[in-house]
């Protein structure tokens, strides 16, 4: 007996469609089918309606009737369009310094569902400064900044640069690079990463 996510994950592949679709388009019926493949019609019946996952050696017994690799069966889940919606509620935070009382900022990632993503997109609030000092990091790929509201300095290889609310920023963020919020006023914007 499967649990419920691993059978909401498989039912995802559509594997029991693919199949039903590759035997109508060949004008085959589920006893040839099973003639070709030594399963019973039944079995074949309940593989297609998505009542049995078969086994990695049954789904291969089908796919060689059908001149397909086992590919098909999960490449294909990649045909529909990747479509990840995030709820507000429902945003990861990370903080700048997991587990540490005073932050710089919060980036709340706005993509984090989507699989395979080229990007990674993030709301981020920048609290008010501290007596620490900037903390320069870098990461492979480049940066996107888009201020929203208040007063964000960005320093990159040591050059600060002030971004007001309609402002946008981009760099190379192999090159260290540190944020911090000017001023009393609330400090948001949207931060957009490539790479790794």
């Amino acid at each position: 007996m499967l649990s419920a996510t691993l059978n909401a994950g498989l039912h995802g592949y559509g594997i029991g469609a693919k199949i039903r679709a590759l035997r109508l388009k060949k004008k085959m019926g589920l006893v040839e089918l099973g003639r070709h493949t030594g399963l019973s019609p039944a079995m074949l019946s309940k593989i297609e309606r998505g009542r049995l996952f078969p086994t990695l050696p049954t789904l291969l017994r089908i796919a060689l009737v059908f001149s397909v690799g086992l590919e098909f069966f999960f490449a294909g889940a990649r045909e529909k369009p990747l479509v990840a919606v995030v709820r507000k509620s429902e945003r990861v935070t990370l903080p700048d310094k997991p587990g540490a009382r005073q932050v710089a900022y919060r980036f709340e990632s706005l993509d984090y569902p989507a699989t395979e993503r080229k990007f990674n997109s993030y709301h981020a609030e920048f609290l008010p400064a501290t007596a620490d000092p900037l903390r320069p990091h870098a990461h492979p790929g480049v940066e996107f900044i888009y201020a929203l509201a208040g007063t964000l300095c960005v320093q990159v290889d040591g050059e600060e640069h002030a971004l007001g609310a309609g402002d946008s920023m981009y760099f190379d963020a192999s090159r260290p690079h540190a944020y911090r919020r000017q001023g009393a006023r609330a400090c948001r914007a949207i931060v957009v990463t490539s790479g790794p």
